[in-house]
């Protein structure tokens, strides 16, 4: 069956998906009015008609959402469409069969006895559109992805959300590690060219009145759960301004023999940023002669989080440069030596509770100027530095205070979208602790919170700074 459906009818953005066979998930996902719940209806509805036999299971957390939302617009598009002599609708069961044999039936997650006794007079399950996915448990979308099994016609999941939470399962299955058989396309308001201009203006409108709402909810950003930590609003809007680093890559370190004066070989080393799109070394601003840095590190821990570091100038206040990725331990010492001499030899301070490696290895390495820490001899009882950052109950709160204020007073300072994405999703737990949402992580801004501590402490008058900086040893 061929039914010729003019092109005006979709949203262009849409089109290229129209089709689409090849991806066992189809996931869209973005903001208010975006339009994807219409076009799922209306590509679905082609996908029924040219493929006789194809079977559609339309799923939802509660069965009886269906009738005003899902099975309303399958019959509001039918209708409009012209189609009503292809499609049968049953109202008393949910149920649209099309005359080659197709047929969609609608259910709910909340009775899962009755998902269980799905079937179809003809032909096994197809297809499966999951609309609000955000409502479902992984544990439950499990159970549908197992449904979809067997020989025969390519099966297909459609997938549609607004993105809620910036921890929730479909972001970790989807976007932190894709899933190669998924193709994802991200939608706003501003894509969909039917959309009312009374709503539109609605919609727009939230832009100043409500920043983080129209970052979520408008603009189909991933929001954040509980009470966040930072100025939420400042925040998201910084991050919906942000135009991401000027250079991606990493640096390569080597040594080699320069020069030679009589006998004496004179060693050599040589520092090179080698830009990369999948580097772990995002650049905002490179570094200027005759300006000073501070760096902020924080290491992965017991190994579930990211090595990063956080390059902030230190008079501008700005953030600069970001290391962020998952290494080992030695690899994020030799980025972080390069990272600091290539900022001008900056401050580097790295925290201290899991690991004193990076800070060994940058003073084997010669680095010059780093964090010291007082701390008193456990043996002779006297005051002696000591290199890193140690956060406790003490100083957590007050690097993270100082953070807050930053974020409040200058968030423009901010170019990270990746730290920005952070905040978010830094919250106050039921016992009023700052820290990151389960499942999700602070690496960038405990980093980049230990940078703007150091960098307060540099420029207050000598006689008052709480820590000082050692020369290491430089090794020939």
């Amino acid at each position: 069956m061929r039914v010729v459906i003019p092109k005006e009818a979709f949203n262009p953005v849409y089109l290229p998906l129209l089709r689409e066979s090849e991806s066992r998930y189809l996931v869209l996902y973005g903001g208010a009015g975006s339009g994807k719940s219409l076009f799922t209806v209306q590509r679905l509805l082609v996908r029924l008609m040219e493929q006789p036999g194809r079977n559609l299971l339309v799923a939802r957390a509660v069965a009886a959402t269906h009738r005003d939302s899902t099975y309303a617009l399958f019959k509001q598009v039918i209708g409009r469409w012209g189609l009503s002599g292809l499609f049968k609708c049953s109202n008393s069961e949910l149920r649209i069969t099309c005359i080659n044999g197709s047929e969609v039936i609608f259910k709910g997650l909340d009775d899962p006895e009755k998902l269980k006794s799905v079937t179809f007079p003809s032909g096994e399950l197809t297809d499966i559109w999951i609309e609000e996915a955000s409502e479902l448990s992984e544990g439950q979308f499990n159970q549908l992805d197992l449904r979809l099994r067997g020989q025969g016609p390519s099966k297909q999941i459609t997938l549609t959300f607004n993105p809620i939470s910036s921890v929730h399962w479909l972001k970790r299955r989807f976007f932190d590690s894709p899933d190669p058989r998924a193709r994802v396309l991200k939608t706003t308001y501003k894509d969909n060219l039917f959309l009312d201009e009374d709503y539109r203006r609605t919609l727009e409108g939230y832009r100043e009145s409500d920043p983080y709402y129209y970052q979520v909810y408008c603009l189909g950003e991933w929001g954040v759960l509980g009470r966040s930590v930072f100025h939420a609003a400042k925040a998201a809007k910084r991050l919906s301004e942000v135009p991401g680093p000027v250079e991606r890559g990493a640096f390569v370190f080597g040594t080699g023999y320069d020069e030679q004066i009589g006998r004496v070989l004179i060693l050599q080393e040589t520092v090179s940023f080698v830009q990369n799109e999948g580097g772990c070394v995002s650049v905002y601003r490179p570094p200027e002669p005759g300006r000073s840095y501070v760096i902020g590190g924080d290491t992965a821990g017991d190994g579930s989080d990211y090595f990063t570091a956080q390059v902030v100038d230190l008079e501008s206040g700005e953030q600069v440069c970001t290391l962020r990725g998952r290494m080992d331990e030695d690899v994020y010492a030799k980025q972080l030596y390069c990272l600091g001499r290539w900022y001008s030899w900056a401050l580097t301070a790295v925290e201290a509770n899991f690991s004193s490696y990076p800070m060994r290895e940058l003073e084997r390495q010669g680095y010059p100027n780093q964090y010291a820490r007082e701390r008193t001899d456990p043996v002779s009882f006297r005051s002696a530095p000591s290199y890193g950052f140690r956060t406790t109950s003490s100083t957590r709160p007050v690097i993270i205070a100082g953070l807050v204020e930053v974020v409040r007073e200058h968030t423009d300072w901010i170019n990270d979208p990746e730290t920005l994405r952070e905040m978010l999703s830094f919250v106050r737990n039921r016992s009023g602790r700052a820290e990151a949402q389960a499942g999700a992580h602070d690496d960038c801004v405990m980093a980049l919170a230990i940078a703007y501590h150091v960098r307060r402490s540099w420029r207050k008058p000598l006689e008052e700074r709480e820590w000082s900086f050692t020369v290491s040893r430089t090794k020939y």
